[in-house]
Parts: C-alpha cells; structure tokens; sequence
C-alpha cells in the first residue's frame, strides 16, 4: 500500500511542476547524481597506509542515531581519543545519551578495524570517567585486513524493503560470531511469531513518540530533503536514502509537516519487518556508559559482517527508546529485569543511495597530529 506520505510529497512534486516552476525546485533542491558522486568520494576505499586522518575518515562512517554524528577524535602520539560531541545530542529522543555512547561504541569500532588494516594494531579502551573518551593506543604492525575492515565503506543502514528471503543457519552463525563483544548479549531473531511480537512493540512505541511534539521537533530538526542540503550539513536524515522524493527543504518541511503521520508510519513499518529476515536484539550485561560503548562495538561488527554476507540492516529501536516497553522486548528475548539497548532489523534487499558525513576537519580536535 502506497502511504500517504509518499502521495503528499510526490504530488508536491507534481503541483509545482504543473504551474511551470519545475526549474526553481531543481535550483532549490541540487542533484542527486552530485551528491550520489560526492557521497562516494567520502566512501572511498580505506588506502593501505594513510595518515591519521584517513584513519578518522572511515570512523565517520560508522552509524549514528538521527545521523547526528555525535564524534570528536583527537590524535597526540600514538594515541586517538573518541569524545562525545555534546552539542550533536539528541535529548528528547535519547535523554540520558544511551545512543551517543553506542555511536562512539560503533565509530571506535570501526576505527579499530581501519587502523589494524594499515598496520597500526592497537587497543581501545573506555576512559568514560575522563571525559567521556574511548582510547585507542596503537604501534606499527602488520598490516591486517579482514573482510569487516573491508566492508567500511560499503555498509549502510538501508531503510527500505527487504526481498523475504531466509537468512541460512551458516549465515546467522557468522553473523554471531562476528558481533560476539564481552559484556554484550546478542539475540538473534527468526520465529515469525516473535518478529510478529517485536513488531507490535515498535508500532505501539512509534504511537507513543508520534503523540510527542518534542520529539517531532527533534526529528524535523535533522530531516534533510534536498541533495544540497544533505550535503552542505554533511549529516542528519535524507529523505532519499529511505526512498522518498528529494525535494526544496521549504516544501519537504511543509510536506513533513502534513503527512508524516504515526499511521503512514505504522504501515511502513509492517511492510518492512514483514519482508525482513529477522531482527537482532543487543543487550549489554549493565545499563552504563562503557556497556553502551561495548553494545555499539557489537552492533558495527554485526552490521559490517551482514554486509559482507550481502544482507542489509537498519534501527528499529522504538521499543528501547521508549523506556515504558523495555521491559516487554526483555521478556520477549528470555532476558527479563535487563536493560535491551538496540533492535536492529536484517535481511537481503536493494541498496539505497548513502548518507552524507562531515568532513575530517569538522570532527578533529586539535593536536599533535594533523590532518
């Protein structure tokens, strides 16, 4: 069923297009195939011996929530720091910035494995106490690249449709075994009954967030809806990326405004999780900062693992975000008085075109090194 949100911004589309001023929505909204060429150049394979801030390039790749990229890295010797960027929190939807801390745990993560692959191996290492940075110390090495460092720049969140297909008992084990992190339990999804509960969950937590205009707000904030935008904040949610039409940012607000809708959300949802192999639930063994950073460490490794099989993922975290329904999704995963931190759908379908990141000078803190 074609939602209601789709009808409203591509009859947006029409509207202007019919009293002649297609051109000035081309002018307002960029072209997506220079985007799509500028995206690739930030997506560029890892090169075997960069400098540090190449490195840094292909943290930046990691997941965030909204896209908000809440990172700072800071390099002095032998050592990078992942900083929370506080001012990249998303208070409403994420309060006690349970997701930032994931996000540096996936971009930690990521910069591990890029370093490793360009032969400076090392150890990362949470300092939460200290200003919240994780700690990556490296030395030279061999170089070690592995097909998860491999899959950096090809891996997204793809929030689409996926083809229906089973994921095999060899594929769910890799995918196990990729995203084994101490101090993180992973549940891995098939039973259609469950994914069919789980789901009921993140339609009832989508109700509940749909009924809060701050949490509206927060999330208009970081929809972009033109290639030129997405592309001068280098962050946030562009509507092409979930297959929607790319439009002037002043009539993708209006139109968001009119038709985006928790029952056009609701369907989307039930149509997704319904052509999804499973879901993958991630449970830290504590509810604090260094177990989130562990749980986004999991979660990348996972994500970048499914890409090498082929498969696609993406976030469905309603019902964590919604700390009310927390503890049924516990219940529901054998996990019961735990804290579940992500929910992350899997299964094989069609890429859609990447989102946009800031550039390496926007996220380093100045040091010894420089980019």
């Amino acid at each position: 069923m074609t939602s209601r949100r789709t009808l409203l911004l591509g009859g947006g589309a029409v509207v202007a297009a019919g009293v002649g001023v297609t051109w000035i929505v081309s002018r307002d909204t960029g072209s997506l195939k220079d985007y799509q060429a500028a995206v690739a150049s930030m997506r560029a394979t890892l090169q075997r011996t960069p400098e540090i801030g190449e490195i840094i390039r292909c943290a930046t790749l990691a997941p965030s929530g909204h896209n908000a990229q809440p990172w700072r890295f800071q390099a002095t010797g032998d050592r990078i720091e992942i900083l929370p960027d506080i001012a990249r929190r998303t208070p409403v939807v994420d309060p006690d910035d349970h997701h930032l801390f994931v996000s540096l745990g996936c971009a930690a993560e990521t910069l591990s494995l890029a370093s490793g692959a360009t032969g400076r191996p090392g150890e990362l290492r949470p300092e939460l106490a200290d200003r919240g940075a994780i700690v990556f110390d490296f030395g030279p090495g061999t170089a070690t690249s592995s097909p998860l460092s491999d899959a950096i720049t090809r891996r997204q969140s793809t929030r689409g449709d996926y083809d229906g297909r089973a994921v095999n008992t060899a594929e769910l084990r890799a995918l196990a075994v990729a995203a084994a992190v101490p101090g993180v339990d992973l549940i891995l999804v098939t039973d259609r009954t469950v994914i069919g509960r789980i789901r009921d969950l993140v339609i009832e937590g989508n109700l509940s967030q749909m009924g809060d205009p701050a949490f509206l707000r927060e999330l208009r904030h970081w929809m972009r809806f033109s290639p030129r935008e997405a592309l001068r904040t280098g962050d946030g949610l562009f509507s092409a990326t979930s297959g929607h039409p790319v439009l002037p940012e002043w009539l993708g607000r209006g139109a968001f405004d009119l038709a985006f809708t928790a029952s056009t959300e609701n369907d989307t949802y039930a149509r997704q999780i319904a052509s999804s192999a499973g879901f993958a639930v991630f449970v830290g063994h504590e509810a604090d900062p260094p177990h989130w950073v562990s749980v986004g460490r999991a979660a990348q490794r996972f994500g970048l693992q499914a890409t090498v099989l082929g498969l696609k993922t993406a976030f469905l975290n309603q019902p964590v975000e919604v700390a009310a329904l927390r503890p049924a999704l516990a219940e529901l995963v054998g996990l019961r008085g735990r804290r579940p931190d992500l929910v992350m759908r899997f299964g094989a379908g069609a890429a859609r075109p990447f989102s946009a990141r800031r550039p390496v000078r926007d996220v380093w803190v100045e040091g010894a090194h420089s980019v």
